[in-house]
């Protein structure tokens, strides 16, 4: 059981897991992205060094034309989302990682 978590396997509903959907600008191929929000998040602090929050900084790849899209996600201090951006591609539901992985895979 631990080697599953270790390894990725496991209950994708538990709530140390984010999964990120983006699809890329250029041939708009969507990639499935997991993050373990205890072990993936960076601390952040403000000029008097309190804890403000966490961030989240990904550089990911699709497997088509292979270009890098960046994405940065912002938490607060109980690792709940508050703001996302992606530069180079757009972020999409997991319904169309899904169909692209279906029509893919005929």
């Amino acid at each position: 059981m631990w080697l599953r978590r270790l390894l990725g396997g496991g209950n994708s509903n538990d709530s140390r897991v984010l999964h990120l959907y983006v699809a890329c600008n250029h041939c708009h191929t969507p990639v499935h992205v997991r993050v373990d929000v205890y072990n993936d998040l960076t601390l952040e602090y403000d000029d008097r060094e309190q804890a403000v929050g966490y961030v989240l900084r990904k550089e990911i790849m699709d497997a088509r034309c292979f270009r890098l899209m960046h994405a940065e996600i912002l938490f607060d201090t109980t690792r709940r989302e508050t703001w996302r951006t992606v530069e180079g591609g757009v972020f999409v539901d997991e319904s169309v990682y899904n169909q692209h992985i279906a029509t893919t895979q005929k």
